[in-house]
């Protein structure tokens, strides 16, 4: 089946968007039986918005870090969690110390 270039209408913003014979080769190897509606800008967005409470593939939006104390060496440090006190939290050079003699 020979494919040719399709323009769609977003569903969301309302923009023109050419849905591509490569992309359209791509959703038929994959079995996708409906044309995208979404532009590649929304569909985006709506990925980031989805994705908004864990990692990010996007690189403007970073993980909130937290100041803390090692409790092997007392070197101050950053971690991507809040501690709750119930668990010692180390530096990186401590924490691989510790991976090592727990392995």
């Amino acid at each position: 089946m020979a494919f040719q270039d399709k323009i769609l209408t977003c569903k969301d913003c309302g923009a023109e968007f050419t849905f591509s014979v490569s992309e359209q080769e791509f959703y038929a190897e994959k079995g996708f039986q409906n044309d995208p509606a979404r532009c590649p800008e929304c569909r985006s967005a709506r990925k980031r918005q989805r994705n908004g409470g864990g990692r990010s593939n996007n690189p403007g939006q970073r993980r909130e870090m937290h100041t803390v104390i090692c409790a092997e060496c007392g070197a101050e440090t950053q971690v991507p969690f809040k501690p709750n006190n119930d668990r010692p939290v180390y530096c990186r050079d401590c924490y691989q110390k510790q991976k090592q003699y727990n392995y």
